[in-house]
């Protein structure tokens, strides 16, 4: 039996900011799965709430940390200043900015990286459990 790690949960104290108020407060969780290499998922309102979780890839989060990154959905960029990351995710109702700590998000980075390094990711990937689930979703 194996006891390598195959995920990376990070909690954050983060806030949305939306455009109609305040900057409110909320509980965000950054996980990421050796089985989904280039994926990380961000989970908001957890557990107090039905969370809500947008995916996005781990190199569009880790070029955020070093300059505005991103298109469409979700866009990344970091804050020197105050020491966070602004991650803004979009969709057909509007948009919302989550600011987390930037050490909080290095770390969780550093992590997966130790975990998958960068150029690494598709060695991770099982073809065969991809084409099933891929099957099975469209069966």
């Amino acid at each position: 039996m194996s006891n390598r790690v195959e995920t990376v949960v990070s909690t954050l104290s983060a806030h949305v900011n939306v455009p109609t108020g305040m900057p409110v407060p909320l509980v965000a969780g950054l996980h990421y799965v050796v089985t989904d290499p280039f994926a990380v998922r961000l989970t908001l309102g957890a557990p107090l709430s039905t969370p809500i979780d947008w995916v996005f890839a781990r190199d569009l989060l880790a070029a955020g940390l070093w300059q505005p990154t991103g298109t469409g959905d979700v866009l990344v960029r970091a804050d020197d200043l105050s020491h966070t990351v602004r991650i803004t995710l979009r969709n057909r109702e509007g948009a919302a900015v989550i600011e987390a700590s930037l050490s909080e998000v290095a770390d969780f980075l550093d992590r997966t990286f130790a975990l998958v390094p960068w150029g690494t990711e598709s060695l991770y990937i099982n073809v065969d459990r991809a084409i099933a689930e891929f099957t099975e979703q469209i069966g």
